[in-house]
């Protein structure tokens, strides 16, 4: 019998992730078969994302380090710079522009009153960090011994030093002959343990998926529906709209052969809520699916899973305006101009400093005067949003490995 391909098995334990989940969901949390199957789905869903981990780092270093290489040789290094960069920043500053005008146009928040959730707000304890101080622990970040930067999975410094080795390497020329050569062998064996992971993905999706239902605060959902579905559409008008029309005005690439290409990176990222787990399925997509050269992807995905945060930013500044909303403030031009700045710099910095999501939050809140307590209203559906925003922010590196390469190539 011929079993379906990959993609196929990856669609039907989406599927069954979702409908079992629903299904616990209706049983009751207590219910003995739920118990026993949110066990047995806890114990997948993490070797599933702990296999990711753990070839996610030797990835990244040996890719980039490859990469750096394979673009000096070919004096193509600063082209790729340049349009990687310019590709980032435009598209965050695109999808932040889009939260606020969504957000101003619907106003999620203006119907409920902040004392509603006024519990919550009492139980957390917002981390604040002034924006010198988050500038400096950035800057420390970046920096950081490389086998501590391993060892700890630091992503940012892993592509820091990276991005210096394979500088060196190039610089170097005939000298460290053999050690591009074993660093490509490297490459060439991590890419073949991420095939041997993916033929778990169908499982291991299933069984986050399960999870990510079966434990969803639906009376919560309910509470904040308007702010929900704002964000959510918000962030895919930005996904299905904003990022595939850059794509074919750019490269002529159809948004189908985008999707039909990266459906498995964009589902593992829905699974998982990590651009960065999701990297060694989304380097095999563009290669192998979307023909990306791997020196451009081995450069461009990396780099954007760590700083290119687009649904991060959306949602940032999405919910700043919702806090205002709630507690009775109508944010001026200028303020929002400072929130459109902050979510900026926060989806920029963020994979630098630890806990990063909430700090980073706190920070834009801030910026303009409002409650940092108020971030508990949204840790109960944080979960859920993170898992469109993180589709959208692997949908944005993959579309941007495929701008940078017809932009730098032709």
């Amino acid at each position: 019998m011929k079993w379906p391909s990959l993609n196929l098995q990856i669609l039907l334990g989406t599927a069954f992730g979702v409908a079992i989940g629903a299904y616990f969901q209706d049983l009751g949390a207590n219910h003995a078969a739920v118990v026993s199957g949110l066990y047995v789905s806890s114990l997948v869903g993490t070797l599933f994302i702990d296999l990711l981990k753990m070839i996610l780092i030797p990835l990244v270093f040996c890719s980039i380090s490859v990469g750096i290489a394979n673009l000096r040789q070919h004096q193509q290094m600063h082209r790729v710079w340049i349009s990687a960069l310019t590709y980032f920043v435009a598209t965050m500053m695109l999808a932040i522009a889009l939260a606020l005008l969504t957000s101003n146009y619907f106003n999620p928040g203006s119907g409920l009153q902040i004392t509603m959730f006024e519990n919550a707000m009492q139980n957390f304890q917002a981390k604040q960090l002034p924006l010198p101080e988050f500038f400096a622990q950035f800057l420390h970040g970046l920096f950081v011994n490389p086998f501590a930067a391993l060892a700890q999975t630091n992503v940012l410094a892993v592509v820091i030093f990276s991005l210096i080795l394979g500088i060196a390497l190039v610089m170097g020329g005939e000298r460290f002959a053999h050690v591009r050569q074993l660093l490509q062998e490297a490459l060439d064996i991590t890419m073949l343990i991420v095939g041997w992971v993916m033929k778990l993905a169908p499982f291991g999706i299933m069984a986050l998926l399960i999870k990510l239902v079966a434990l969803q605060d639906v009376a919560m959902l309910g509470t904040l529906a308007k702010f929900v579905a704002v964000v959510v559409s918000t962030t895919l008008l930005h996904g299905i709209v904003v990022l595939p029309l850059i794509l074919y005005g750019l490269t002529r690439i159809s948004p189908v052969k985008l999707w039909r290409g990266s459906r498995a990176a964009l589902v593992t990222a829905f699974a998982t809520s990590s651009s960065a787990a999701t990297l060694p399925i989304s380097l095999r997509c563009a290669t192998q699916h979307l023909h990306v050269k791997p020196e451009i992807a081995g450069f461009v995905l990396p780099l954007g899973a760590t700083i290119n945060m687009d649904g991060t930013a959306l949602y940032e500044a999405a919910a700043a305006l919702f806090i205002a909303n709630l507690v009775g403030i109508e944010l001026s031009m200028m303020q929002q101009g400072i929130v459109f700045a902050m979510a900026m710099v926060a989806a920029l910095g963020a994979p630098g400093i630890p806990s990063a999501g909430m700090v980073t939050m706190v920070m834009v809140l801030q910026s303009v005067g409002l409650p940092a307590e108020a971030i508990a209203i949204l840790l109960p559906i944080d979960r859920l949003l993170d898992t469109v925003r993180t589709t959208v922010n692997v949908e944005g590196d993959i579309v941007g490995s495929l701008v940078v390469q017809k932009v730098t190539l032709r």
